[in-house]
């Protein structure tokens, strides 16, 4: 294949390698860093019978063997390990709901139970819809190994790709009551919001103030949120698109950054999860000036 039709080519997948790379590893940086790599072994490899499948092969492994390096810094990680946000949803996420539901926040943060093979082989089969002989080729594992890794995986985080959102007017209309929530001095406009099994999951990275450990139950995650929002005024916060959902950024003028996103299921937040490491915030650029 000529230099021009390998270029057109990889530019015609792009958006859907990236997508599985930052499914993968859920890092912007480390996503682009992969697709690069990709596109270099692409412009040196032989004749491929099809580009996609070559391509979406190249980033699975690169990324299983990101993943298997990363292993011990994500072990020894301070506090809980969140996905960086991310602003610019690729377009390939608007192909099918299963590719949207699967950049979110939530579904992003339930795929860390997985192991880096269970990963590439779940994603590549639920999202990306490949049989299980295509990712045997994909991840250098027999065909049986394959079927068996998929069910483990589903196992583990409960089945396939499903609604770990509500639709985009019910997370619209949560954060409008989130907002006004932030505005009361106590904790019951917030208790309000919350399903009674709700959890809180923060990440600073060691970098920013923040819960070490997961905060479970309403109570405890209304008292929270009022916590933190009880010195300053509905000013320091605001609406962002991150990950295709609403979210909260919070812009104290002397504290860090943070951006709250929330899974929601029949009308209540049943998880939370707070950036506050900077590192992770820094992509949102202008979302967050």
């Amino acid at each position: 294949m000529k230099q021009p039709a390998r270029e057109e080519a990889f530019a015609e997948h792009r958006s859907l390698l990236f997508s599985l790379a930052y499914r993968m590893l859920g890092s912007v940086a480390d996503a682009e860093d992969v697709v690069q790599e990709a596109w270099l072994r692409w412009s040196r490899a032989a004749e491929a019978e099809s580009p996609r499948d070559f391509l979406s092969a190249t980033v699975a492994r690169l990324c299983i063997d990101h993943l298997r390096s990363a292993r011990v810094r994500r072990e020894t990680y301070a506090g809980s390990w969140l996905p960086e946000p991310l602003v610019d949803v690729p377009a390939e996420a608007k192909d099918s709901v299963a590719r949207a539901e699967s950049l979110s926040i939530a579904f992003l943060h339930l795929l860390e139970r997985l192991s880096a093979v269970e990963r590439a082989v779940f994603l590549l089969r639920e999202v990306y819809a490949y049989d299980h002989a295509e990712i045997a080729r994909m991840v250098g594992r027999s065909e049986a190994a394959c079927r068996q890794i998929a069910k483990r995986a589903r196992d583990r985080i409960g089945g396939g790709p499903r609604r770990f959102s509500a639709s985009e007017p019910e997370a619209e209309e949560m954060a409008r009551r989130f907002l006004e929530a932030s505005a009361r001095p106590d904790a019951a406009g917030f208790l309000e919001l919350l399903d009674p099994e709700v959890v809180i999951w923060s990440d600073s990275g060691g970098k920013a103030p923040a819960a070490r450990l997961p905060i479970h139950g309403s109570d405890r995650a209304a008292r929270f949120f009022a916590g933190v929002f009880r010195r300053y005024t509905r000013e320091h916060l605001s609406t962002v698109q991150v990950n295709g959902a609403p979210a909260i950024v919070y812009r104290p003028p002397d504290g860090p950054v943070r951006l709250f996103a929330f899974e929601i299921r029949a009308g209540r937040i049943t998880a939370a999860f707070v950036q506050a490491n900077p590192d992770k915030l820094r992509g949102l650029g202008p979302a967050i000036a």
